[in-house]
């Protein structure tokens, strides 16, 4: 068989909330937002399963977000505390980290807002910080999913630097500007200030193929360990 899918290919999301209770997601049927409690069960339940990984994504509450993002870099934000306690609690499951801005910012965008723009090179720094923080609570596999140019290689020197050599880069690399996010931002509450244009201005138009084999290549070569299409 030159193709197969199996439970080794399988990654589960796990949605995160800071409240106390788990609870039902509006946007996405069956699917719900865990505590950290229940979340460790559910890790747990994966791993017994036979899946080798999950993702783990966070709702922001209001007062926790601000223009720069800055919880994102809380290392002990809500993300930072799960990946500790399913390291401590879970055998055999690696742990991927979402790497992006958009649940921690007013604005609900993936980057800083400088002059009515998004200034590229200001969110990488904070993109670094999350990076780090993350790999240092125990994630095996940091991904950016945020679409600013040249991320992964300053990602990549930030986290060597800091002795995270073996941390894992997957890249977003081709992410489309589309409208199957919206329930996805929902659920992690990054959509209400979101302009008419929404991501455009970062990620790509979705009737571009050779765009896509470009950021491909770039994000390779500035030392990505896997590469992630998004449609």
């Amino acid at each position: 068989q030159e193709n197969m899918l199996s439970i080794n290919d399988l990654v589960l999301p796990i949605f995160l909330t800071y409240e106390e209770k788990s609870s039902l997601i509006e946007k996405m049927p069956n699917i719900r937002r865990y505590n950290i409690n229940d979340a460790v069960e559910i890790a747990n339940f994966a791993s017994e399963l036979g899946i080798k990984a999950i993702a783990l994504f966070s709702q922001v509450p209001q007062d926790r977000k601000d223009d720069s993002g800055s919880e994102s870099f809380n290392e002990n934000n809500l993300i930072c505390k799960t990946v500790r306690r399913i390291k401590d609690n879970v055998k055999n499951i690696g742990v991927i980290c979402d790497v992006a801005l958009d649940p921690y910012t007013l604005s609900g965008h993936d980057g800083i807002i400088y002059n009515n723009e998004i200034d590229n090179d200001k969110t990488i720094k904070i993109l670094c910080k999350q990076a780090l923080v993350n790999a240092q609570a125990g994630c095996d596999i940091i991904a950016p999913s945020d679409m600013m140019d040249g991320r992964i290689k300053k990602i990549r020197e930030y986290l060597d630097k800091n002795k995270f050599q073996n941390t894992l880069i997957m890249s977003y690399a081709a992410k489309y500007a589309s409208a199957y996010y919206g329930p996805f931002r929902n659920a992690i509450s990054a959509s209400a200030k979101l302009g008419v244009d929404k991501k455009r201005s970062y990620q790509m138009d979705y009737n571009n193929f050779n765009e896509a084999l470009k950021e491909v290549s770039m994000d390779i070569k500035e030392g990505a360990d896997i590469i992630l299409i998004k449609p």
